[in-house]
């Protein structure tokens, strides 16, 4: 077998497990690691921060549903990097960072090493599925492999493997393969029947859909549609079932009109969501009728929500074995009011909006017809992508991004970076407050660098808007919101 460099082995075994883009900034810790892009078809994106590698690669992933993957150097590369892992954390994205570290010799022994963290499988451990620091060259296909099952067939949070430099530096033989993930659970037949059963009585059942939906599309329209249910996206369920589906609500959670609309529903079936506190913002949403929870996380089923029934399971899978046993019933449901009842709704929640709301509805009303159903929006932390989550109709999953349960200011220009190299026959624009969009301005020069064509949209307060409402509504004068803004068009 030929020997190479283990750094080198390591990127000729990513490209088996079909990786082709890799964000990252060489440093001195890295140069072994880089050899494997020589001769490899992987496309290596220069960042110009390691915070903008991270988050590139969780807009690579949320657009493409594969992984995200982002090379960076010790230390400091790594707690630049903790902020977009965190990030893809909550929102279930998988994005893999593989680092450098210090010599094994020196590690935790503090020596006062170049870019030293103590114990760095510690920093990124809270903010990932697993952390992990390699001792020899004969883990990584081992950790490669357990990253990639955890993508392929877990709840996908990211993964962190960390190298000492000594082993990126070592010969091994090249001869490294992937590993075949395991597929995603299918529901245990039980479950099913008692959910079908439940389903069957149910005289006002609704779905509540989340991310862990976005590849089961038809199949929940297709439910909806049989049991004539109401369709409520959370934020990373948002086109699920498209919006200008008559039986659908969007992402409305936050709206109280919807929330009063779902304290009606005697059967709440939630699919592939974890029902978060971000999407409604709120204490608790008013599920008052029986619950049953379709999620690929076992956690979820005995959480905030605790569940009447849960199926352990691909969405996909569930919601298609669902529909049979339903069909296998006999006839549907017989209903047909709710279309109707909906657009009472509709009506309701655009009543609500605020004068500011109001000013982003004719801002989104504007820019929809512009934009081609395939786009992808990339959103910031900013009021008017709190808005458009209501408002800003869209037809198709992975395409609207509002990364609302970390939170993170200036993610969208990044991120928007990495769904056009991730799709680049799909328009993508970012949305973003001025705030936000300083955070990751230096990332322009990446975008610029790739010739990448991404509209960027500022809704401009001159001001960090939603902070000085939360002064002023406590009564507390403002602080540190009103700062000076570059010329954002010149």
């Amino acid at each position: 077998m030929k020997q190479m460099p283990c750094g080198e082995a390591l990127m000729k075994l990513l490209e088996g497990y079909g990786v082709d883009t890799v964000f990252g900034i060489p440093g001195d810790h890295t140069l072994d690691l880089y050899r494997g892009f020589v001769n490899r078809n992987i496309r290596h994106v220069l960042v110009r921060n390691e915070q903008g590698a991270g988050f590139m690669a969780d807009g690579y992933a949320r657009a493409s549903g594969r992984p995200g993957v982002c090379t960076l150097i010790t230390g400091p590369g790594v707690t630049n990097a903790a902020t977009p892992l965190g990030q893809a954390y909550a929102d279930s994205i998988p994005v893999l960072l593989i680092s450098a570290a210090n010599e094994r010799q020196s590690l935790g022994k503090g020596w006062g090493c170049l870019h030293e963290v103590s114990d760095q499988r510690a920093v990124t451990a809270p903010l990932t599925a697993f952390s992990a620091m390699v001792s020899s060259p004969d883990e990584i296909p081992e950790l490669i492999g357990q990253a990639f099952t955890v993508f392929a067939s877990h709840r996908p949070r990211p993964v962190h493997i960390s190298i000492p430099i000594d082993v990126l530096a070592m010969c091994v033989d090249g001869d490294w393969q992937p590993r075949t993930p395991p597929v995603r659970p299918a529901p245990a037949g039980s479950a099913v029947d008692a959910v079908v059963a439940l389903l069957g009585e149910a005289q006002r059942p609704m779905l509540v859909v989340g991310g862990g939906a976005v590849d089961a599309g038809t199949s929940v329209r297709e439910l909806a549609e049989w049991l004539d249910a109401t369709v409520i996206a959370s934020n990373a369920g948002k086109g699920v079932v498209p919006d200008d589906h008559p039986l659908s609500l969007g992402g409305s959670l936050m709206r109280d009109s919807v929330r009063d609309h779902l304290a009606t529903a005697d059967v709440v079936l939630s699919i592939g969501s974890e029902l978060s506190e971000t999407d409604s913002f709120v204490d608790h949403l008013p599920i008052n009728g029986r619950l049953i929870r379709v999620d690929i996380d076992a956690a979820k089923f005995n959480d905030n929500y605790p569940a009447d029934i849960g199926v352990l399971s691909d969405a996909g899978a569930a919601v298609t074995a669902i529909l049979k046993g339903l069909r296998l019933q006999g006839a549907d449901c017989g209903r047909s009011a709710t279309a109707a009842e909906l657009e009472v709704v509709r009506r309701a929640m655009v009543s609500e909006l605020s004068s500011i709301e109001a000013q982003h509805k004719v801002l989104l009303d504007g820019l929809r017809p512009l934009l081609s159903a395939d786009a992808i929006i990339m959103g910031d932390i900013a009021q008017l992508v709190y808005t458009g989550s209501t408002v800003m109709p869209v037809k198709f999953p992975r395409r609207w991004f509002y990364p609302a349960g970390f939170a993170t200011l200036g993610c969208a220009l990044p991120g928007a970076i990495g769904a056009k190299l991730a799709m680049p026959d799909a328009p993508v624009i970012a949305l973003v407050g001025d705030g936000g969009f300083m955070f990751t301005v230096q990332e322009l020069m990446t975008a610029i660098e790739m010739k990448l064509t991404i509209p960027i949209i500022i809704w401009n307060n001159n001001c960090l808007a939603m902070i000085r409402d939360g002064f002023n509504s406590r009564g507390i004068p403002p602080i540190g919101v009103n700062q000076l803004n570059p010329d954002f068009v010149k």
